[in-house]
Formats: structure tokens, sequence, C-alpha cells
């Protein structure tokens, strides 16, 4: 999980030299737009995040990851943030309204 966290982290510090700009909130939470950092803070969102991707909220390095999405984040960790996963995520994540 040490190694998931970390290649995140350094493929994150990339993104942040390029501009952002705001998109306009998610009408629901989702894997491919909603961020870790969102995702964690919820109690509602975290507790899906433990149910399909145990020990994910809980590694050491998670905070480097916080402004990934889970989608991005599969590409480093394909075996343990598997379609699977994130299509069961979304299917719960989607029962929630984002609360924006």
């Amino acid at each position: 999980m040490k190694k998931i966290i970390l290649a995140c982290a350094i493929a994150a510090s990339a993104t942040f030299s390029l501009p952002s700009f705001a998109a306009p909130a998610a009408a629901h939470y989702s894997t491919e737009d909603s961020s870790i950092g969102d995702l964690m803070d919820n109690p509602k969102t975290k507790a899906i995040l433990d149910k399909h991707v145990p020990g994910l909220t809980s590694a050491e390095q998670i905070d480097a990851a916080r402004g990934m999405t889970l989608k991005a984040v599969q590409q480093f960790a394909p075996d343990t943030v598997t379609d699977d996963a994130l299509a069961k995520i979304d299917a719960d994540l989607a029962k929630l309204p984002a609360e924006k």
C-alpha cells in the first residue's frame, strides 16, 4: 500500500505546476470526478471506500493522494483499485447526493 500511495504522490506533484481551473460541482460523488480527499472527509463516503478498498483510507501516506481521484489512482494500483471495486463504489456513491 505504501508503494501505491508514494506513486500517487509523485504523480500528483507533477500536476501541481499546471494551472488549475475549478470544475462545476458534480451532481453526485464518483470515482472519476470526486477527489479522494473529498470522499475521505465525508463519513458516509469514507465508509464506502473502506467497504470496497479496505486499508486505503488508513494508509500511511494517503494524504499525498487526497487531490487525486480513485480512477487516477487505479493506474498505480490496478490489483487493488480494480474496475469491479470502482463500479461497486460508484453504485454506492450514486445513492448519496454530493454535499457541497
